[in-house]
């Protein structure tokens, strides 16, 4: 058995042409439906970035426990599993978290693994020559008003690593596909690995050159040289020519991307790799480029834009499901639920996740609702027709994070923050294990302030009208309780959300 998992993040579902975009140009993404089974109601879980990552390892949420973090010590990591079990497995990634404090853990999960480095504000490149000069800071957001030491300096980060991306072959998505691609050639004839290409792209920056620029007709004389490719996280105040603009840029990187998901397939056509080969093309998250009125993500609620997200299975088992839908409500745990069944292993007794088998093969659910969210902030669910975000009741009680790893996105806990450390009595998924419980004083993406609101997605597919149907919500309110108490949430959340045990 052999399996390629091709992930991006922040790929935006409703600018893919097989879920209906109409002006993006994606012809491999429309291929690729027609070899697989097509998802249409896929949503996150824990994010944003390496949360979602660590579902991909463990099946299992982890947002009410912990923010951004590494693997823990008690994680099964599926990757891990499968090296142990004789099925080798290769990452080659450019995501630059993984080489940070608060991703250190994950890529030496995998027998193998390959870097790619430059994106975004990577610290790769050390011309101290280069200043702060492609951009002007655009002041006219609170967010870059009060992050401007952080915003110009990872910009000038940024510019340095451009620098030494002046063709396509320097740039990160085309090293990381070609060590991609390099595995498949030298491998391909061997039985038991499982192959994880993984870009940054589409991710902000949007970088990308010219002749992917050209296939859409940008406007010139948009507002602000920063908003060019690398919009903040934060309310829309550009015009609709910048808006339309940044879209555009957008669109390019994911037809690049589009590219290279095609020089996969190529492959998979030349070494018949579709006889006994699963192929899996996920995203971590969506990313809103204006609509709702905003840029971004965690800055806002998660609307579907973000949390909706496309997937792409193919399962060799099943040759005559290629070209189908399914309907059914998936989330990103499955996908590691859905590795560990299809090479012959057991489940974890802690994962979540559930194959996505059932569904490919019979249509059969593997759940009724889908809960997901940050950190802290507001705790979403759906159903699959209505969406409520559920928003903290009693702020007053104090959130703590449980954790044996204790880092941020990139750097340590600081002293000041383990100053009231506590040991908590173990989860039933830490293996006995005592976690240090260290009180939050803020938190990534807050979006508690936006208050409780519920959607129905099939009146209102935009999410643009909050409606209210008290009966909806206490049924949504008694998902996420059932959730909770299945994923063994600490017992101040119940207080803090206004829920009942």
């Amino acid at each position: 058995m052999k399996a390629i998992m091709v992930m991006y993040d922040s790929l935006i579902r409703d600018m893919l042409e097989p879920y209906g975009c109409d002006w993006t140009k994606t012809p491999n993404f429309k291929r690729l439906a027609e070899h697989s089974v097509q998802f249409d109601q896929c949503y996150v879980g824990s994010m944003p970035c390496m949360p979602a990552r660590r579902e991909l390892h463990t099946g299992r949420a982890n947002f009410l426990h912990r923010s951004w973090g590494p693997i823990e010590p008690y994680d099964d990591s599926v990757p891990e599993i499968l090296k142990k079990a004789g099925i080798h497995t290769h990452l080659v990634s450019d995501h630059q978290h993984y080489w940070e404090d608060g991703g250190c853990t994950y890529h030496t999960r995998y027998s193998t693994w390959d870097a790619s480095r430059g994106q975004e504000g990577d610290p790769w490149q050390a011309d101290l020559n280069v200043k702060f000069d492609r951009r002007t800071l655009f002041n006219q957001t609170n967010w870059l008003l009060d992050n401007v030491p952080y915003y110009q300096n990872w910009l000038s980060v940024d510019e340095r690593n451009r620098r030494y991306m002046d063709t396509e072959e320097k740039t990160p998505q085309y090293t990381t596909f070609k060590g991609g691609l390099e595995f498949i050639h030298q491998n391909h004839g061997n039985d038991n690995w499982f192959l994880q290409i993984e870009t940054f792209d589409p991710h902000e920056p949007f970088y990308v050159l010219k002749n992917d620029r050209d296939l859409y007709p940008h406007e010139q004389g948009f507002v602000g040289d920063a908003l060019d490719d690398w919009p903040p996280y934060a309310k829309v105040t550009e015009d609709e020519q910048t808006v339309e603009h940044v879209r555009y840029v957008y669109a390019a990187l994911m037809s690049k991307c589009d590219r290279y998901l095609g020089k996969v397939l190529d492959l998979m056509d030349e070494y018949g790799l579709w006889e006994d080969t699963m192929l899996i093309v996920n995203t971590d998250h969506g990313f809103l480029l204006g609509q709702h009125g905003w840029w971004g993500k965690t800055a806002m609620p998660m609307w579907h834009e973000i949390s909706h997200t496309p997937l792409f299975v193919y399962d060799p088992r099943f040759k005559e499901t290629v070209g189908q839908h399914r309907s059914e409500l998936v989330q990103t745990v499955d996908i590691a639920a859905t590795l560990l069944e299809y090479f012959g292993q057991p489940l974890t007794p802690d994962m979540e996740g559930r194959p996505l088998r059932q569904v490919i093969e019979a249509h059969e659910p593997i759940r009724d609702y889908a809960v997901f969210g940050y950190f802290g902030s507001q705790i979403d669910v759906t159903d699959g027709r209505y969406v409520y975000m559920h928003a903290v009741e009693d702020p007053a009680v104090q959130q703590y994070e449980y954790t044996l790893m204790p880092t941020h996105m990139r750097q340590m806990f600081q002293p000041h923050e383990l100053q009231d450390i506590q040991l908590s009595e173990p989860f039933s998924f830490t293996k006995g294990m005592r976690l240090m419980k260290i009180p939050v004083a803020s938190v990534m993406g807050d979006t508690n302030s936006f208050g409780s609101l519920l959607y129905d997605r099939e009146a209102d597919p935009a999410e643009d009208t909050v409606i209210d149907d008290p009966d909806v919500v206490e049924r949504m309110k008694g998902y996420i309780t059932e959730f909770m108490k299945k994923n063994d949430a600490p017992k101040e959340l119940y207080q803090r959300y206004g829920l009942k045990k």
